[in-house]
């Protein structure tokens, strides 16, 4: 009887101690699926960020090109208003090289101001996502 007692003992401990086991791997793995949909519901709201903030540079480029555009056009238009009222050939040149030159500047002002859009917009679009990379570097880090 003592035997059996003892069997029954130890069956009951060995069930106890699996049950336990079980629970406890069951509880970490459902924290660490738990921890992984929140880092993957912060890595997709990040890259909806990026998204929107890469569209709004978009939106800014496409308006000041737009807007350079019709500048430019109303411009040419009046330089060749200017220039057909010219009285001389000598006149024509040099209201053509004035139209010429002030043309390139502005070109080239509107260049810059738009590659400053650009790189701001490119900036703000990749905050999102290094912040996701930054978070997840640092979670792996203090795991360890």
């Amino acid at each position: 009887m003592a035997a059996a007692e003892t069997a029954a003992n130890a069956v009951e401990q060995f069930t106890t101690a699996s049950n336990k086991a079980f629970k406890d791997s069951f509880e970490k793995s459902l924290t660490a699926f738990s921890d992984l949909n929140a880092h993957s519901k912060k890595n997709f709201e990040a890259m909806v960020a990026s998204a929107t903030a890469a569209t709004k540079g978009a939106e800014t480029v496409g308006a000041a090109a737009v807007a350079f555009s019709k500048k430019a056009a109303e411009d040419h238009v009046a330089a060749i208003k200017t220039i057909a009222g010219a009285k001389s050939v000598q006149e024509v040149i040099e209201l053509q090289t004035g139209f010429a030159k002030t043309a390139f500047e502005t070109y080239i002002a509107e260049v810059s101001k738009i590659a400053e859009t650009v790189a701001a917009a490119v900036k703000e679009s990749a905050a999102p996502i290094n912040q996701r990379v930054t978070a997840v570097v640092e979670h792996f880090q203090a795991a360890r």
